[in-house]
């Protein structure tokens, strides 16, 4: 989530990003990050060998810009930039865009909810971070 208002993503009233505006996208705070990966110490016995995949939100570009216009007061919209710009700086890039296409990540977020608390969604994480 903190990527989100970052110059690499949002410029002025767009937020862009080389994705349909109908990908979903799952996102998580670095708080959410931070608490669970705790757990992996003060829990160990229960988490050992566990990969656990965190996410607290699945939203699309469009459905992100309209919570950064909530949060921070100003018109934003969702602008799909062109893959093939993404790759002329980034071969990497481009890929880990295009595999968002075709699989995206897959965290159970209701039941990471259930075992770690609530994760938190995007729309508080940005009134929390982003509210003036």
């Amino acid at each position: 989530m903190e990527n989100l208002p970052s110059p690499m993503f949002l410029s002025g009233d767009a937020l862009g990003m080389a994705i349909k505006p109908d990908t979903k996208l799952q996102m998580v705070a670095v708080d959410d990050i931070g608490r669970v990966g705790a757990r992996a110490f003060t829990d160990a016995a229960k988490l050992n060998g566990r990969e656990i995949e965190i996410a607290g939100d699945e939203v699309t570009m469009p459905q992100a810009a309209a919570v950064l216009r909530k949060s921070l007061g100003r018109d934003i919209q969702f602008v799909e930039y062109p893959l093939t710009s993404v790759r002329e700086q980034s071969e990497d890039l481009a890929l880990m865009l295009e595999w968002f296409e075709r699989v995206g990540y897959g965290a159970d977020i209701a039941a990471l909810d259930a075992e770690f608390g609530p994760i938190t969604r995007l729309e508080d994480w940005a009134a929390k971070t982003l509210s003036a």
